[in-house]
């Protein structure tokens, strides 16, 4: 893919990647960029994931079209990018490597490449690579999400090669609305490092940015406001819309019907969008994507084994590892003789920020009761409130 006259992505789509990073459900496979950049020095912009391997180095060598690599940049070393950097530096013996001292501390852990101290270019925050034309300006980016991660801001064209941020799942050319994937892989990914990506945004606003290439996803060229402003709600934790997220893990089926019964009362209270997620079947990444979504969040889930059932139990620990906050949410549980599970959703909300707890924990046993329909509206019009 042309990117403009000298910037190509040689990257390459898996279609058939059903599971990314082995627990992120894809249903239009995954992208992975690769950029060359051709100058007086020619530049590459990482490399691409084991499995498309061989359509990338023909992409590459079709670009370079005999020409030498001058320089590999390492932006990120996870495996998904990194994988063929053993390849490319047999491929091409004089070929320096470009990275900052974290990623040259950590890559002995992945490859064994011949004289490496020989071949490095150890690169710092604001440093510029100049390859004749076009001039990388490097920005460093720790924990978005690895410590070593780094971004390159292109001058000349003024194009932000932006790492893992930015990124979504599906393919280069999935016929998909960004943002539902975007936000999924950003709170799988990235989500636990908020503050680490607004210190990044900070630095990126100074930029003139015509230009965002990711290393997952399109290549966004237009309305770039509108992505980062989705990444500024994101990393702040602040909600992005109004609504209600009920997040139910039923067992048998009764608190399942009670999760749809709220959901009646809810819109019935003028309750501006509602999500019903069943969390024992439905994909737990979605779920978290929602919860995230929405200012409002409703936990209903069965008793077990005198704690919480399980997808329940996983659900919130996945909130919490993503330093969920900033939410109005309610408890509801479900218990046929010792109900537990009210009180174990309770004590990991407390462990959180800013977390407004809406009126009492409500029981239902087994069964609703007209007790509980009561019970419901009230906190409907609370939580609505």
């Amino acid at each position: 893919m042309q990117i403009s006259k000298d910037i190509t992505n040689v990257g390459a789509n898996d279609r058939e990647l059903k599971l990314f990073e082995s627990q992120y459900v894809l249903e239009k496979g995954m992208a992975y960029n690769s950029y060359l950049i051709k100058d007086k020095k020619n530049a590459l912009l990482d490399t691409i994931d084991e499995r498309v391997t061989g359509i990338w180095l023909q992409n590459l060598e079709k670009v370079l079209d005999g020409e030498e690599l001058d320089y590999l940049v390492i932006s990120h070393l996870e495996p998904d990018h990194a994988y063929n950097i053993g390849i490319l530096s047999k491929k091409y013996p004089n070929m320096k490597i470009v990275a900052n001292q974290i990623t040259f501390n950590m890559i002995p852990n992945f490859f064994d490449i011949d004289n490496l101290s020989e071949r490095k270019v150890v690169v710092m925050e604001g440093d510029v690579l100049d390859l004749g034309k076009h001039k990388l300006q490097f920005i460093m980016a720790p924990m978005v999400h690895w410590p070593e991660v780094m971004m390159e801001y292109e001058q000349t064209e003024k194009i932000l090669f932006s790492a893992d941020a930015f990124g979504k799942f599906g393919t280069t050319d999935a016929d998909e609305d960004w943002d539902c994937e975007a936000r999924r892989y950003y709170f799988g990914i990235v989500g636990k490092y908020g503050t680490q990506v607004q210190n990044v945004l900070k630095k990126v606003s100074t930029l003139d940015i015509k230009t965002i290439c990711p290393l997952h996803g399109p290549v966004l060229t237009e309305n770039l406001a509108h992505y980062i402003e989705k990444y500024d709600i994101w990393s702040s934790y602040k909600p992005e819309d109004d609504g209600v997220m009920i997040a139910c893990a039923s067992i048998h089926g009764n608190t399942m019907n009670a999760a749809r019964r709220l959901e009646e009362i809810l819109k019935e209270n003028k309750a501006k969008k509602v999500v019903v997620t069943d969390l024992a079947r439905e994909d737990w990444a979605e779920a978290i994507e929602d919860a995230f979504r929405y200012d409002k969040l409703i936990l209903m889930a069965s008793s077990y084994n005198q704690e919480v059932f399980p997808p329940m139990e996983q659900f919130l620990h996945h909130l919490k590892s993503r330093n969920y906050q900033k939410r109005k949410v309610a408890i509801i549980e479900n218990g046929s003789w010792a109900p537990s599970a009210g009180r174990c959703m309770k004590n990991v909300l407390q462990e959180m920020k800013e977390i407004d707890i809406i009126g009492n924990i409500i029981t239902i046993k087994s069964k609703m009761t007209e007790k509980n329909e009561e019970e419901f509206n009230i906190l409907a019009k609370e939580i609505l409130k």
